[in-house]
């Protein structure tokens, strides 16, 4: 049995131990003595991953950084960010990938393209990855999806989210969302998931979905507002003070 002595954790203990879990304890205790400057949030598909990211951005008054990393990596290879955008958190196709490993070769191509000259997932992926490093550097920002938690595994002051729904929940969520796709939200929901676990899975050579990577697993659940206060209270947070109008 783990005793945790610090506050922050006891009182995150006591909230709602059935919704909230700790998948890294060892990594938590490591935290406690590193001040935590970011935090990144994978989420499953219709778990309202991407709100709670959002409202915890701007509760703590930092930077929040989702489709943000997309647009920055599409700068960067000079490339449209609808484009980019069409090749994030997907793997290229399987004949996309047999085929580059000849016509990326010398002996075969007659340009000779180098890594750098070629947009494709993982190329996003990659420049993405540095984004990250660059976004962790400066501190003070919440990190959504693209394997985040991967890129930074490891590296002091991060604290690593995931966030988790019930299928129904999740469901009712999509046919809200996107009620002219309903009839396949089970089918769409899975289809996101499965795409995003095999990119990062090629990329990293991690499982996305592992509980090993967090520090917290969240279930959606309890409610936005207890999602953040459990987050604020594990990695040791305040809110920013805002001043009155």
């Amino acid at each position: 049995m783990h005793v945790l002595k610090r506050n922050s954790a006891t009182a995150l203990l006591r909230s709602d131990p059935r919704s909230v879990v700790f998948s890294n304890l060892g990594g938590l205790l490591h935290m406690m003595h590193e001040p935590v400057r970011v935090i990144t949030v994978e989420r499953e598909s219709g778990s309202q991953g991407n709100e709670f990211a959002h409202d915890l951005a701007e509760r703590l008054g930092w930077r929040f950084l989702d489709s943000e990393l997309v647009c920055s990596a599409a700068k960067r290879a000079g490339v449209n960010p609808e484009l980019a955008a069409k090749f994030d958190e997907r793997l290229d196709p399987w004949y996309y990938r047999y085929g580059k490993a000849f016509w990326m070769d010398a002996a075969f191509s007659a340009v000779g393209l180098t890594d750098e000259q070629v947009f494709d997932s993982h190329r996003l992926l990659s420049l993405v990855q540095e984004e990250i490093h660059h976004a962790a550097k400066e501190g003070n920002c919440v990190l959504v999806g693209r394997g985040a938690a991967c890129a930074l595994v490891g590296i002091p002051g991060c604290f690593h989210v995931f966030v988790y729904a019930t299928s129904k929940a999740k469901r009712d969520w999509f046919c809200k969302t996107f009620p002219q796709q309903a009839h396949q939200a089970d089918h769409l929901l899975a289809t996101f998931d499965k795409r995003r676990a095999a990119a990062i899975h090629k990329f990293y050579q991690q499982d996305w979905c592992a509980r090993g990577h967090y520090h917290l697993l969240l279930n959606s659940a309890i409610g936005l507002e207890a999602m953040i206060s459990s987050v604020q209270a594990a990695a040791g947070l305040r809110a920013v003070e805002r001043a009155e109008s």
